[in-house]
């Protein structure tokens, strides 16, 4: 029973939070293998994971913060993983979208980026966003305000060019 349970929790959450992920992070191989890690660990810890109110926040935090910790590591290797990113980089990934609003959210900084996608995309509550993001509520509110009003600039910029 306990592996059915996993696998309805796996098939009910895998492709939104890789859809979410890959957003939020512009970097779908990224995204990718943040979901897996995330989803490695769920079952690793199922018993605790199953009894969460929110087993979903509880993902996007994981994931969140594996992504983190790669960044870390980047930014002290940054030589060796550059050569691994640049072989692995997804060919179709300088193909620009057609949908404006997918255009403009990658125009933010990735924290501002981050908060729209948890926020917007995966329907999350501000406190489960915050815990996500590793900060307080009125930190993320802030942090949606400036983005939001970013966008709002970016895509008036848009209707008036194809005007």
């Amino acid at each position: 029973m306990a592996g059915r349970g996993f696998d309805e929790f796996f098939a009910n959450y895998y492709d939104d939070l890789a859809r979410t992920l890959t957003v939020a992070l512009a970097d779908r191989s990224a995204a990718e293998e943040a979901t897996q890690e995330a989803m490695t660990r769920a079952l690793r810890r199922w018993r605790h994971v199953r009894g969460l109110d929110r087993p979903a926040a509880w993902l996007y935090v994981v994931a969140m913060n594996h992504v983190r910790d790669r960044w870390r590591r980047e930014r002290r290797e940054p030589n060796r993983d550059a050569e691994i990113e640049s072989s692995s980089a997804d060919p179709s990934s300088g193909v620009a979208t057609a949908l404006s609003v997918r255009d403009a959210i990658t125009t933010l900084p990735a924290r501002q980026r981050e908060a729209v996608v948890l926020r917007y995309l995966a329907d999350l509550p501000l406190a489960d966003v915050a815990e996500a993001m590793g900060c307080a509520v009125g930190t993320v509110k802030a942090t949606l305000h400036q983005a939001l009003a970013s966008l709002r600039v970016e895509l008036k910029e848009d209707d008036d060019a194809d005007g």
